[in-house]
């Protein structure tokens, strides 16, 4: 009898591969593999390749009898085998012994028995790690991907036991992963049904990492001793190379099972798992990928947009981490589907915040109150993502984000492409201005324009400035900020932060270029609406000091950046304004809104007398200053700007010398070479239509002009023809409505006209007007000026209070025309 229990004749009689397996199995299974003759099988087996299957098949025989015998021992020697002939043949018969192998692998993986399963898996391992001539396309793996899932999870009694169980799955999976990813044509391993086990697997085990923040980085090397004991270590690196191996047609289906992971185990809140995961995955796929993992998150995001405040913001949170480190990269056409999809968040926010709020008026419920600060949380991690986002874009593309969000801001003219906050009410849409203007102001962070013109593009000034955006303070403070972004291309802010004396202007070293051609260019266009919105801002009661602050910066960022001769003339006849109405206090405004007015003008006065350096209107400036500090402490910064100030009673009482006078700044400048004509003309902003159309009130709340021709010799004959024109008048004779529908009938026919009339037709119709504008200009300049019918023929112009000198009435000769 041999070692297998066969007679000796019947033994002669077998097959000789037979014979030689048969010689390698010792006939106690503790002695191991005999060598000698494991020597000559493999010799057999290369020498007569065509037998290669007919081995496999008998040693899957005889291990299929061992392993239902419970004879472990010799399956041991089996796999040996197994393992040696896999490793010694490479030709093209081995692709039968593989289907062999295999099978023996999957007779010890559906085994109950820990060790086999181990067994099977290193076997596995081994064969994964050959790489084949050419590849078998019948071949699938579903089975192993099942099992070796399946064991990720294993939950044995025994801990060790349990770690070796999953250790070997995850390496089972990873086997998987190397022996068919990078086959095309056999690309199974992508579908879905086999990522929805897969990443879950690995997912379940990179879940025990104690320290998440050490794996958030670009792949790590752990140790050889780490890899094989810490399932989550190996887990964690298994996944990076199965994302590092995915490709453009097959991401989507390694990504949607993340979420569906975090959905099913609730990670999303809280979130640090979640954040971490999708760092490594931001990190490990390749960078020109990145944009699908972002759409993706939106959509889940989509998909989820009921759920908790909490889900959302934690799905929100991911969304930043992902775009933080794709923008520094790649990332595709899904730049305004980002903002689009986070702003139509930011919307159902507010709407679920108001829901709330309205749902519990009349009662004191802690869980109302929760849920509002829960939206709270969701609105500011949207306005963090916008910042961020913009913030790591290039230049270019974040002019057009910063065009695109500032489309969307609920003002004035801009509401067929605004956000819609019809529903929401007044304050819904303060706080969606609110939080969209804060994500504006991260989004301007450090963007570094060459000319303001680029920085300051009309579509986006016009609606930055809009008086809708005046009616709160807070809303005013994140204007003057963005501006501030904007505008300062030096980094001179942080110099000039509180509003101050400053005894010398050359200590704080204000970094300052030439004025461009460009920015001249723009001052002149856009320096009006500039000035507006400073002079308006002034006025308004519900000023804080910060508010002062961030008026007094603008001035100075202006003189800085933009000021030619021509600005500072005009910024020095807006800050003479900005005295005169506290002065003559149409506004009623408080006390302390009119000390900080003056403040502000004092503290700017000071500053834009250092910066032009003209000695003597630095010393006339000094002098008010020294004068208000004696006399009148409360008109400067340092006394009126601070905790315990102590305001007057009245300003009714002050003299001259308080002030700073119009004929000594232009006796100053103009001895230095300026052009000081127009500081005699007061500044009156302009009035635009929006003033008229808008909610705010009128910037001149009573506009009367009278008109008085009196002839001269004959007191009898005295003709006194006076035309009154009130406020109530003007919005009688005005239809807000009907203006605004004309306006947008009008430009709606004119873009018609132009889109589908011929070309013949506008041309001749330009060549016709163009012909009547000639011959008016030549009526123009035929304009003759008459003295008055008698020398006390006089127009005077009454606005509000003020009022200016009377001005001879002129008769201008047209054919047609005649004007007073």
């Amino acid at each position: 009898m041999g070692r297998t229990g066969v007679c000796c004749c019947c033994a002669a009689l077998r097959p000789r591969y037979k014979r030689l397996v048969d010689n390698i199995f010792p006939e106690d299974p503790k002695d191991g593999l005999v060598k000698a003759d494991m020597e000559k099988l493999t010799f057999y087996a290369v020498s007569a390749p065509e037998k290669l299957d007919r081995i496999g098949a008998y040693l899957a025989e005889r291990l299929s009898r061992d392993v239902v015998r419970h004879r472990y021992g010799y399956v041991l020697i089996a796999m040996e085998a197994l393992d040696q002939l896999l490793m010694a043949c490479h030709s093209q018969s081995i692709k039968p012994f593989v289907e062999s192998f295999l099978q023996m692998v999957a007779k010890l993986l559906e085994s109950g028995e820990p060790k086999l399963q181990v067994l099977g898996t290193n076997s596995f391992v081994k064969f994964a790690n050959i790489e084949e001539d050419t590849p078998s396309y019948h071949r699938r793996y579903d089975f192993f991907v099942s099992r070796f899932s399946a064991m990720c999870h294993s939950c044995h009694s025994d801990p060790e036991t349990r770690t070796e169980i999953r250790i070997a799955g995850i390496r089972g999976i990873q086997g998987v992963v190397r022996k068919t990813v990078n086959d095309e044509l056999r690309a199974t391993i992508w579908e879905p049904q086999h990522m929805d086990k897969i990443v879950p697997s690995l997912l379940f085990n990179m879940q025990k990492i104690e320290d998440i923040d050490s794996r958030i980085g670009p792949p790590s090397s752990p140790t050889g001793g780490e890899k094989e004991e810490n399932p989550a270590v190996l887990a964690e690196n298994c996944f990076r190379e199965l994302l590092g191996r995915a490709t453009y047609g097959n991401m989507n289906n390694a990504v949607r099972p993340v979420f569906a992971h975090l959905d099913h185990h609730r990670l999303w809140d809280p979130n640090e798992f979640a954040v971490s995961c999708f760092k490594i995955i931001m990190y490990s796929i390749q960078a020109q990928y990145s944009h699908h993992v972002i759409q993706e998150t939106l959509g889940h995001l989509d998909a989820r947009k009921r759920d908790s405040p909490r889900v959302r913001a934690g799905i929100i949170q991911v969304l930043l981490e992902a775009v933080a480190i794709a923008a520094k990269g790649s990332i595709g056409p899904t730049v305004l589907e980002v903002f689009n999809t986070l702003l139509k968040h930011l919307r159902l926010s507010v709407d679920f915040e108001l829901g709330e709020r309205r749902s519990s008026t009349g009662s004191a419920s802690f869980s109302t109150s929760s849920k509002e600060s829960d939206e709270r949380i969701v609105q500011n991690a949207i306005i963090q993502t916008i910042g961020f986002f913009g913030s790591n874009l290039p230049d270019y593309q974040r002019s057009e984000i910063m065009m695109f969000v500032m489309g969307k801001v609920p003002v004035f003219g801009t509401s067929s492409h605004s956000l819609d906050t019809s529903h929401l009410g007044d304050l819904g849409t303060r706080r969606i201005q609110i939080m969209l203007l804060r994500s504006l102001l991260m989004v301007t962070s450090g963007y570094n324009a060459k000319t303001i013109a680029a920085a300051l593009p009309a579509p986006f000034l016009d609606p930055l400035l809009s008086p809708s955006l005046m009616e709160d303070s807070e809303l005013r403070q994140l204007v003057l900020e963005i501006l501030h972004n904007l505008i300062d291309r030096h980094d001179n802010r942080a110099k000039l932060r509180g509003i101050r004396i400053i005894p010398d202007v050359s200590d704080l070293k204000i970094k300052r270029d030439k004025i461009s051609r460009q920015d001249v260019s723009f001052m002149k266009k856009h320096g009006q609406q500039l000035y507006r919105h400073i002079y308006l801002g002034c006025k308004e009661e519900d000023n804080v000091q910060k508010n002062f602050e961030l008026l007094y910066t603008s001035l100075a960022l202006i003189t800085i950046e933009l000021a030619n001769e021509e600005v500072v003339i005009d910024l020095i006849r807006l800050a003479i304004a900005l005295q005169d109405i506290i002065i003559i206090n149409e506004d009623n405004l408080p006390m302390f809104n009119r000390c900080g007015v003056m403040a502000l003008v004092a503290a700017y006065l000071n500053f834009l007398s250092q910066m032009i350096a003209v000695p003597a209107f630095c010393q006339h400036v000094s002098k008010v200053i020294e004068t208000r500090t004696v006399e009148a402490p409360y008109f400067l910064p340092e006394n009126i700007f601070k905790d315990k100030r102590i305001l007057p009673k009245s300003l009714e009482k002050h003299e001259k010398n308080l002030f700073f006078l119009t004929n000594k700044i232009a006796e100053s400048l103009g001895g230095s070479g300026y052009s000081v004509e127009r500081l005699s003309v007061p500044y009156v902003p302009q009035v635009t239509d929006e003033d008229r159309l808008s909610r705010r009130k009128s910037i001149v709340d009573t506009v009367s002009i009278q008109v008085d021709i009196l002839p001269g010799n004959n007191t009898e004959d005295k003709v006194n023809n006076t035309e009154e024109i009130t406020f109530e008048a003007l919005k009688k004779a005005i239809d807000n409505t009907g203006l605004e529908e004309q306006e947008k009938e009008k430009r709606r026919l004119v873009i018609e006209k132009f889109q589908k009339a011929p070309f013949e037709e506008i041309a001749a119709q330009c060549e016709t007007k163009a012909n009547f504008l000639h011959d008016r200009l030549a009526q123009i300049l035929e304009l003759t000026i008459r003295p008055p019918p008698s020398p006390s023929g006089t127009m005077t112009i009454t606005a509000g209070h003020a009022h200016y000198q009377s001005v001879p009435v002129y008769e201008m000769k047209f054919p047609d025309l005649c004007v007073y």
